[in-house]
C-alpha cells in the first residue's frame, strides 16, 4: 500500500545548516579511532589483530545500517527516523568516551556505526523539502561538509588525545552531534511518510550481510600471510562464497528485502556503485599510504613526519575534500552527473600514477593527496545526487542508501588491500616496507581508476539545470 506523497514544503538556509552541522559533527565522531589507533593500541594494551577489528567495526556496523535506515526513512519519514537514529549514535558515543577497556570501546563504536545512516536520511529531507535543483546544490554541501568533517577530526584527533585524553577525542564530536540533533529537531519540519507496509525487517538479510562483511574483512586481512596459512584462508573465501550466495537469494525472496536488488538492477543505481566502489578503493589506499610514506624513516625513503607534521601536510586535502561536495553539486547541477563523474575519475587516476611515478618530495604527496580527495568528493557527490535525483522520490533513501553502503564498503577494502601491500613487503626483522610497495599500491588504485571510465562512459548525462 502507498501513500500519497504531500507537495515540497520549502526550507530555508537555516534548516539546511543544521543538517551540514551534523554532517561536520557525525564526519568528525566517525574519524577519530584510524589517525590514534597506535595510542588506543598501547593504552588498552591490544594486539594488532584487535586493533584492526577495532579500525572496521564502524565501517561494519555503517554498512549493515545504512540501507535499513534509508529503507525506514522512505517509509516512515526522513526526520523522524534520523532523530531516533542519532540518538543511538550519541549513546555509542558517550560509551566510547568513557569506555575503560577494548569490549566496552567496541560497543560503543558498534552503536556509532549507526551513524553512516544520517545520510540518506539528510538526503530525504532535502528532497522533501527543496525544488530539484536546489535540493542537488543542498546534497552537495551535506555531502561536503560530512567529508570535511572527517578530516577535521582525523586532524585534531591525536592532539586532542595527547593533550587531554583519548576519552575527550571521543566525548567532544559527541557533545557537538547532540548539540546539532537538537537544532534539527527544532527548525527541521516533518516530512510525510512515503510509503507503508508490514512486511517487517528483513533480518536474515541482515544476517547474512553481517556475516559478508566480516568474512571479507578477514580475508583481506589474512591475504599476506597466504603462504603460511593457505588452508584457513582458503576456508574463509569458501565461506564468503557461501554467504554471499546465501545473502542475494534471501533477498530476492524477500518480501521486504534489506537491500533491494530490484533497485540495484537499475542501470543508473548499479553503475554509481560500481564507480563508487571503484573509486573509494583508490581513495581510500591513498588515504592509507600517503601517512605511511610521510612517516617512513628519511634515511630510507621516506620524511619522518611526526603526527603533528603529517595533520599539517594533510590539510589541503581536508580543504579540497571540504569544498568538493558543494561545486561537485554546482557542477551536476550545471553540466550533468556524468561530466563530472569522468572530471573526478581522470583527475584521480593522474594523481595516483603520478604518486607512483613522483614522490620524493613532501609536496609530492601533498599535492597529490589534495587532488585525490578532491576527485574523491567530486565523483561521488556527483553519482549521489545523480542516483538521488533518477529515482521516484519515494525510494530516495533506498537508492543513496545503496550507494551509501558501497562507499563504506570500498573504503574498507581499499585501506586492507594498502595494509596488506606493506605487510607483504615487510622484511622479516623490519618495521620498513620496501619502497616497491608504496608504488605497487599507488600504481593499481591509477589502474582500476582509470579503467572505471569505462563505466562513466554509458552514464546517463544527467540532469541540466
Amino acid at each position: 500500500m502507498t501513500t500519497t506523497l504531500a507537495p515540497p514544503v520549502r526550507i530555508g538556509k537555516a534548516a539546511v545548516g543544521t543538517l551540514g552541522l551534523l554532517a561536520v559533527a557525525t564526519g568528525a565522531l566517525e574519524s577519530v579511532v584510524t589517525p590514534t589507533l597506535p595510542l588506543l593500541q598501547r593504552e588498552l594494551h591490544m594486539s594488532p589483530a584487535e586493533g584492526a577489528l577495532l579500525s572496521i567495526v564502524l565501517l561494519i556496523t555503517g554498512a549493515l545500517v545504512t540501507p535499513v535506515a534509508g529503507k525506514l526513512g522512505d517509509r516512515y519519514g526522513g526526520k523522524r527516523v534520523l532523530v531516533r537514529l542519532m540518538a543511538v549514535v550519541c549513546a555509542g558515543g558517550l560509551v566510547s568516551a568513557l569506555a575503560p577497556n577494548l569490549p566496552v570501546l567496541l560497543l560503543g563504536q558498534v552503536l556509532q556505526g549507526a551513524m553512516v545512516g544520517a545520510l540518506p536520511l539528510s538526503f530525504i529531507l532535502v528532497r522533501a523539502h527543496l525544488p530539484a535543483g536546489e535540493s542537488k546544490v543542498a546534497i552537495g554541501v551535506v555531502s561536503g561538509l560530512f567529508v570535511g568533517g572527517g578530516m577535521a577530526g582525523t586532524l585534531s584527533a591525536g592532539p586532542v588525545a595527547e593533550g587531554l585524553s583519548r576519552h575527550w577525542m571521543f566525548a567532544l564530536p559527541t557533545i557537538a552531534v547532540i548539540g546539532a540533533t537538537l537544532l534539527v529537531n527544532r527548525l527541521m519540519p516533518h516530512d510525510p511518510p512515503g510509503r507503508s507496509d508490514d512486511a517487517g525487517t528483513d533480518w536474515p538479510g541482515l544476517v547474512l550481510l553481517s556475516g559478508t562483511l566480516v568474512t571479507l574483512m578477514l580475508v583481506l586481512a589474512l591475504a599476506p600471510d597466504i603462504g603460511s596459512r593457505p588452508l584457513v584462508l582458503g576456508a574463509l573465501v569458501v565461506v564468503l562464497a557461501a554467504f554471499v550466495t546465501g545473502w542475494t537469494a534471501v533477498e530476492r525472496r524477500a518480501a521486504s528485502p534489506m537491500v533491494d536488488l530490484r533497485m540495484l538492477a537499475r542501470p543508473a543505481v548499479w553503475k554509481s556503485c560500481v564507480l563508487t566502489f571503484v573509486i573509494c578503493v583508490g581513495t581510500s589506499v591513498a588515504v592509507y599510504l600517503v601517512p605511511q610514506l610521510l612517516a617512513a624513516p628519511a634515511d630510507a625513503y621516506g620524511f619522518g613526519a611526526d603526527a603533528t607534521e603529517i595533520g599539517f601536510y594533510l590539510l589541503p586535502g581536508a580543504v579540497a575534500a571540504t569544498l568538493a561536495g558543494p561545486v561537485s553539486g554546482i557542477g551536476a547541477r550545471r553540466f550533468g552527473s556524468r561530466a563530472v563523474v569522468t572530471a573526478g575519475i581522470v583527475l584521480m587516476a593522474a594523481a595516483l600514477l603520478a604518486l607512483a611515478a613522483v614522490h620524493t618530495e613532501v609536496w609530492h604527496l601533498v599535492v597529490g593527496k589534495a587532488m585525490i580527495s578532491l576527485a574523491n568528493g567530486l565523483c561521488v557527490t556527483a553519482m549521489v545526487t545523480g542516483t538521488a535525483t533518477s529515482v521516484d522520490r519515494g525510494d530516495t533513501g533506498i537508492a543513496t542508501g545503496l550507494v551509501l553502503v558501497t562507499r563504506v564498503l570500498g573504503y574498507a577494502v581499499g585501506a586492507q588491500a594498502g595494509g596488506a601491500l606493506l605487510t607483504a613487503a615487510t622484511p622479516s626483522g623490519s618495521d620498513v616496507p620496501a619502497e616497491s610497495a608504496f608504488v605497487t599500491g599507488f600504481v593499481i588504485a591509477g589502474t582500476v581508476t582509470a579503467l572505471s571510465l569505462l563505466v562513466a562512459r554509458t552514464m546517463s548525462k544527467g540532469v541540466k539545470e
